[in-house]
This record gives structure tokens, C-alpha cells and sequence, in this order.
């Protein structure tokens, strides 16, 4: 009985190790979440 509460015990162990080790999305590798990409937006030189 002991054999498999230790299997799922270690299962889970090295499930959450994964999980909070696995690199985030973003671009520099930091975690945390992607920041917005600012694009530009033409803007007209006169009015008229």
C-alpha cells in the first residue's frame, strides 16, 4: 500500500517541478506576462 502513495507522491512532485519551471511566453524568457506591441500611427501633417 505504501509502494503506490509514494509513486503518485513523487508523480506529483516532479509534476509541479515541471510546471513551475517551465519557461513563460514571452519574448525575453523573464515570466511574467507579454507586453504589448506598439505600432505606429500615421498622423496627418495639416488639417483640413
Amino acid at each position: 500500500m505504501v509502494e503506490p502513495v509514494v509513486l503518485i507522491a513523487l508523480f506529483l512532485t516532479a509534476s509541479l517541478l515541471i510546471w513551475l519551471l517551465a519557461d513563460s511566453d514571452d519574448d525575453n524568457g523573464g515570466g511574467g506576462l507579454r507586453e504589448p506591441v506598439l505600432i505606429p500611427i500615421p498622423v496627418r501633417e495639416n488639417r483640413r
